[in-house]
């Protein structure tokens, strides 16, 4: 292997080990799920909906729960999976506490993004307030479900 292969490989360790873009490569990830999941319900899924009104709704509702489980899946399975007891599973059991935790986290995430960009426009350009608000709340929803939702087992 040649040295800059050798390099770029021990780059791509380093990044995969960093829990915080693992979370990034999953938050990525919930959005083609959301985006995909919206517009096969909106197209397909509920074209049966008589009023054009209900679909955008019941359509975006889906694809966020949809996301939000894959999401919350991946980062159980990769993101925290050191995090996990011995023997713990995709069992309802721990996995139901565990994912109305990361819903929480998650929509106080949202709620913290909405707040803050709509405080910033009044500072700057309401793109540049969006991104910086997103950067915010991806920490402390990282933070809070480092914290809180996927806590080190107890020994």
């Amino acid at each position: 292997m040649k040295v800059w292969q050798q390099r770029v490989l021990r780059l791509l360790q380093w990044l995969a080990g960093m829990r915080y873009v693992k979370f990034g490569v999953v938050g990525a990830s919930g959005t083609v799920v959301n985006m995909a999941v919206l517009y096969l319900c909106h197209n397909y899924v509920f074209d049966v909906l008589e009023a054009d009104l209900g679909k955008p709704y019941v359509s975006l509702a889906v694809a966020i729960a949809v996301a939000t489980l894959n999401n919350f899946s991946w980062n159980r399975l990769w993101t925290w999976a050191d995090r996990r007891a011995p023997g713990a599973e995709l069992a309802a059991p721990a996995y139901l506490p565990q994912l109305l935790k990361y819903a929480l986290a998650s929509w106080f995430g949202i709620a913290l993004q909405y707040g803050l960009t709509l405080w910033l426009t009044h500072f700057m350009h309401y793109l540049l307030a969006n991104v910086l608000a997103i950067v915010v709340a991806s920490v402390s929803n990282f933070l809070a479900n480092d914290r809180w939702t996927f806590k080190k087992p107890l020994p």
